[in-house]
C-alpha cells in the first residue's frame, strides 16, 4: 500500500503523535519524517523524546518539535498541540498512541491500577482528540488515528483493565467518526495484535501475568515499523477499523458473527493454560 495518498491529500504535512518517543509512535514518526512531514512528538519520557527528535530532524523532518507532556494533563496536551498548530498554520494528521498496560485477574487488580490505565489509555486519547479536532474542523480536513488493540475484541482473561481501556478507544473512535464526518475529518481506530514494543516496560501486573504477556510479545514476529506503515497507508486509503496482522482479522470476524462461540473458545484457552500450569 502506498503512502502517496496521504502526502497528496495533506501537502502541508503537519502531524501530531502522542507516545512519540518509542514504539508505534516513534515508528510512525520515522515514516513521516522520511517523507518530509513537520512533526510534533508528545511524550512524558524527556530523555527518549530528545533523542527521537534529534534523529528525526536528521532523517528528513524539516521541523520536529518535542513536547514533554503527560497525556493525562489536559492543559498541557492542549497547549502543546495548539502551539504546534499555531506555528504551522494548522494540523493534518494525528496518531494517538500513548498507552500503558495492566494485567491480572479482576480481583487481583487494584482500583488504583484501573484508574491509572483508564486515565492514560482512555482519557489521554479523549484529551488528545479534543485538542486536535478543532484545528482540523477549522480547515475542514484532517485524519485522526486512535490506537486501540486487538485486546478490544479478543478479550483474553487476566487483562480486564487493559481490554476495557482499549474497547473504550474503539467506541470513542466510532462515535467521533460520526461527529466529525460533516467537517471532513476522518477518524480511524487501529487494533493491532501483539508486536514488539516497550508496552510492558511500565506495566502494572503480578509476576505471572506479566511473564505471560511478555512471552506473547517476544513470540511476535511483527515489528513496529511494519505496523506503522500498514496503519498509516490503510488510514490514508479510507479505512475505519484497522486490524492487523492478517491472523487477527479472522478473530475479529469470529467475534462479530459468533460472539458466544468466541467467548467459549477463549474460556477453553484459559482452562487449557491452567491445566498446563500457565
Amino acid at each position: 500500500m502506498s503512502l502517496d495518498a496521504l502526502d497528496s491529500r495533506f501537502p502541508r504535512k503537519r502531524a501530531v503523535i502522542t507516545g512519540g518517543a518509542s514504539g508505534l509512535g516513534l515508528a510512525t514518526a520515522e515514516l513521516l519524517a522520511a517523507r518530509g512531514w513537520h512533526l510534533a512528538l508528545l511524550d512524558r519520557d524527556a530523555a527518549r523524546l530528545a533523542g527521537a527528535t534529534e534523529e528525526l530532524r536528521a532523517t528528513g523532518s524539516p521541523h520536529c518539535e518535542a513536547f514533554v507532556v503527560d497525556t493525562t494533563d489536559e492543559a498541557a496536551v492542549t497547549s502543546a498541540i495548539d502551539a504546534f498548530a499555531g506555528q504551522f498554520g494548522g494540523l493534518d494528521f494525528a496518531l494517538n498512541s500513548a498507552g500503558v498496560a495492566v494485567a491480572g485477574d479482576l480481583l487481583e487488580t487494584p482500583i488504583a491500577d484501573w484508574q491509572w490505565i483508564l486515565g492514560i489509555n482512555v482519557l489521554g486519547v479523549v484529551q488528545s482528540c479534543r485538542a486536535e479536532a478543532p484545528h482540523m474542523i477549522a480547515s475542514r480536513a484532517g485524519l485522526i488515528v486512535n490506537v486501540a488493540s486487538a485486546a478490544s475484541f479478543a478479550c483474553s482473561s487476566r487483562m480486564s483493565a487493559y481490554n476495557a481501556s482499549k474497547a473504550a478507544v474503539v467506541a470513542l473512535s466510532e462515535t467521533l467518526f460520526q461527529e466529525l464526518a460533516e467537517h471532513r475529518v476522518h477518524v480511524v481506530v487501529a487494533m493491532p495484535g501483539f508486536f514488539r514494543t516497550r508496552l510492558m516496560e511500565h506495566a502494572r501486573a503480578p509476576a505471572g501475568a506479566r511473564g505471560f504477556a511478555e512471552k506473547l510479545m517476544r513470540r511476535s514476529n511483527l515489528e513496529a515499523d511494519a505496523v506503522a506503515r500498514e496503519i498509516v497507508a490503510r488510514a490514508a486509503a479510507g479505512a475505519t477499523h484497522i486490524v492487523l496482522p492478517a491472523s487477527y482479522r479472522w478473530l475479529w470476524r469470529f467475534k462479530r458473527f459468533a460472539p458466544r462461540s468466541f467467548l467459549r473458545w477463549l474460556a477453553g484457552i484459559r482452562q487449557r493454560r491452567h491445566s498446563n500450569g500457565g
